[in-house]
């Protein structure tokens, strides 16, 4: 991505009004830096089973007690994760979308087309942020937890001349447009129109823009799937998380 994309994404947050409450962090929100390798590709990562990294218990003679009982709860911590609803393989592909997951980073990439004319390409965090929700139905008593995950849509020509872009919330049951900008690739100004928030537009506006995007595939649909892609690479990252902490302290 350009850096006068990053600079729009910069300043849209700075700008958007989602609660304090519904974030985490704000060091933990969309990566722009091209996501590099820092662990094995999904296809070589035996999630569940390996059990390569796991410390040899006879290696936990040679080294202090702490330290020694200090790889062993971290070595029944990545077993625990391991046996405990284990990952799977993540998924490459949703629907007209190919998926690259970013092993090691926040932050997956989605690309497609729309028709002959358009480029789609999503860039998605992992969970950060989440808010409270009231329950309902018979066991209405106590609130529960809806996470978040941030989305910026890209929507480009063929020709690269043109591009929308959209910076969403994306809900387990919705998607949240926060703002939109259109920009023109060969006519970039210093300080772009930055556009309203899409909350304050006209309501008929913003049915006709989701619309736009439903038939697109960013949808209900994308929610439900993005939502259980990134439960799994919860749980893959920490798996590799901790497998390269006990790495290190076995040293």
């Amino acid at each position: 991505m350009s850096a006068t994309s990053m600079a729009l994404l910069h300043r849209s947050l700075q700008k958007t009004r989602i609660s304090p409450s519904q974030f985490l962090s704000s060091r933990t929100l969309i990566s722009y830096a091209r996501c590099k390798s820092l662990l094995p590709t999904p296809q070589s990562r035996d999630i569940a089973n390996s059990t390569s990294l796991l410390p040899s218990r006879r290696s936990y003679a040679a080294n202090s007690p702490f330290r020694s009982n200090l790889l062993r709860i971290i070595r029944n911590e990545i077993e625990y994760q391991s046996e405990y609803a284990p990952p799977h393989q993540p998924a490459t592909e949703f629907k007209s979308f190919s998926v690259e997951d970013c092993p090691g980073e926040q932050c997956i990439v989605m690309k497609g087309k729309f028709g002959e004319e358009e480029n789609i390409k999503m860039e998605a965090t992992m969970f950060d942020g989440f808010m409270s929700v009231p329950r309902t139905g018979l066991d209405a008593s106590g609130r529960d937890v809806r996470l978040h995950v941030s989305l910026l849509v890209d929507i480009s020509k063929i020709d690269g001349s043109e591009e929308i872009e959209f910076l969403c919330s994306v809900w387990p049951n919705r998607i949240e447009i926060q703002k939109l900008y259109m920009l023109r690739r060969n006519k970039i100004t210093g300080q772009p129109y930055m556009g309203r928030d899409f909350g304050s537009l006209k309501y008929d506006f913003q049915t006709a823009i989701k619309e736009f995007l439903r038939v697109r595939g960013i949808d209900s649909d994308l929610c439900f799937f993005l939502h259980e892609y990134m439960m799994n690479k919860d749980r893959i990252e920490l798996i590799q998380w901790l497998r390269k902490l006990n790495s290190l302290i076995a040293k």
